[in-house]
Order: C-alpha cells, then sequence, then structure tokens
C-alpha cells in the first residue's frame, strides 16, 4: 500500500507533535502544585496515575504513527 506526499508527512508530524505535547503535559503533571497529581504526603494520586497511562498510551500511539509516516516518506524518496 502507498500513502500519499501529504499523508505520510502529516503522520510523520503528527508523531512528533505527540512527543512534544505529552512530554510537556508530562513534565508539567510532575511539577503540579495545585494537589491534584500528589497529596499532602507526596505520594501520586488517581489523577496523576489516569494521566501517566494516558499519556504512555498516547506515546506509543504516536510513536506508531510516525513509524508508519517515517517508512512512507522514505519509501516515497526511493521511488522518486
Amino acid at each position: 500500500m502507498k500513502l500519499s506526499r501529504p499523508l505520510s508527512w502529516f503522520l510523520l508530524a503528527f508523531g512528533v507533535w505527540s512527543w512534544v505535547i505529552w512530554i510537556t503535559f508530562i513534565k508539567n503533571l510532575w511539577k503540579d502544585g495545585s494537589g491534584l497529581a500528589f497529596d499532602d504526603a507526596g505520594d501520586p494520586t488517581a489523577y496523576f496515575w489516569v494521566h501517566l497511562t494516558l499519556a504512555v498510551v498516547s506515546f506509543a500511539l504516536g510513536t506508531a504513527i510516525g513509524v508508519i509516516g517515517l517508512r512512507a516518506v522514505r519509501a516515497l524518496r526511493r521511488t522518486a
């Protein structure tokens, strides 16, 4: 199956963008001072675990989508 050039670049950009967004989110979650992510004793709350899980899944999906885009871009360059 061949993907078009714009779609290939979109998938690659989506993968990169996903990593940038979720890394920033995790940094902000880790430094949370509002009490949502960590309780008074410094232990992670359910909010922290849910959002960490969401970030890990998003990293995995973003990576998979980015790899598909990267492979498609490379394949298009070989045929050009």
